[in-house]
């Protein structure tokens, strides 16, 4: 069977409210996606069952019941009829616990996998309910295309139009637990207001995208940083180089992202930021760009 790209999500922006009575922050947040990522692929088994491998295998190692599985078990529920095993392999290319989406975007890649190779009559709205029931990411990371997610991140809507944009993805290794990050943002208790902020139809260019996110925020970078300084010093040093038109924490953390001009700058940061740091995971990449031919 073939295989099913899983993208690397990227917020933009993320406007994180005061938590409800339930415990659930609301969020406003543009997410988009990137042409680099994890890829799920299956095959026919006599059981259920999952194989990590890759250069990131190792950080779920002991893990157990990880989203793949809890989607792949949601899913069979859902078809609400007997389904054939099936075993899944996850090739596992993106750090984790790095404020990319990876659990929730390789969650979605095994539902739509699943639901063709198995030919389940399971609907678009009730394949997202499912996404949507095992995370905040979950529903947008179904799809991975650019949205805008309010609520718990289940109510999404077209993001504005935006041209390709150039990055680099930074993540100096420390692996930042996003209940921890939380902690710190209550005890803060800095709650910002999660209205969708005005913004034109239509960005023409990078910089424009860039100057219009400038006025925006990430509301959980400065509690990422303090758990994990050395995010912060990877955002440090992305904000003193020439080519950022913008640098954020992703998400909870910890990887940081800088939109550059074009390809030529993107490249030219990240082969500068390797050699500077040899131990960071440093990746150019396409955000908002079609996703690459699964293989």
């Amino acid at each position: 069977m073939p295989a099913v790209f899983a993208p690397a999500k990227v917020n933009l922006f993320l406007h994180v409210g005061a938590p409800e009575p339930s415990g659930y922050h609301p969020i406003c947040s543009l997410m988009t996606f990137a042409d680099v990522g994890d890829r799920v692929s299956a095959a026919g088994a006599d059981a259920l069952d999952l194989v990590v491998d890759g250069p990131f295998a190792r950080e779920l190692a002991g893990e157990g019941d990880n989203l793949v599985l809890r989607a792949a078990r949601a899913l069979i529920a859902e078809a609400r009829r007997p389904v054939p095993p099936i075993a899944l392999r996850l090739e596992k290319r993106l750090p984790v616990a790095s404020g990319l989406g990876g659990g929730s975007s390789d969650a979605g890649a095994a539902l739509r996998l699943m639901r063709e190779a198995l030919a389940l009559d399971v609907s678009d709205a009730r394949l997202e309910a499912v996404a949507a029931s095992l995370g905040a990411d979950g529903a947008a990371c179904l799809w991975g295309r650019p949205a805008l997610a309010q609520g718990r991140g289940e109510r999404l809507s077209p993001a504005p139009a935006m041209p390709v944009l150039d990055a680099v993805l930074v993540n100096p290794g420390a692996p930042v637990s996003t209940a921890d990050v939380y902690r710190r943002f209550d005890a803060a208790g800095a709650f910002g207001s999660v209205e969708p902020p005005a913004a034109p139809e239509a960005f023409e260019s990078p910089q424009e995208v860039a100057a219009w996110l400038a006025g925006q925020r990430n509301d959980l970078e400065a509690p990422a940083l303090a758990v994990a300084p050395a995010v912060g010093a990877a955002l440090e040093t992305l904000r003193a180089e020439p080519e950022t038109l913008l640098a954020r924490v992703s998400g909870s953390g910890g990887t940081c992202f800088a939109l550059c001009a074009g390809d030529i700058e993107a490249e030219s940061l990240a082969e500068r930021l390797q050699a500077l740091a040899p131990d960071w995971w440093v990746v150019r990449c396409r955000l908002g760009g079609p996703s690459p031919d699964a293989a």
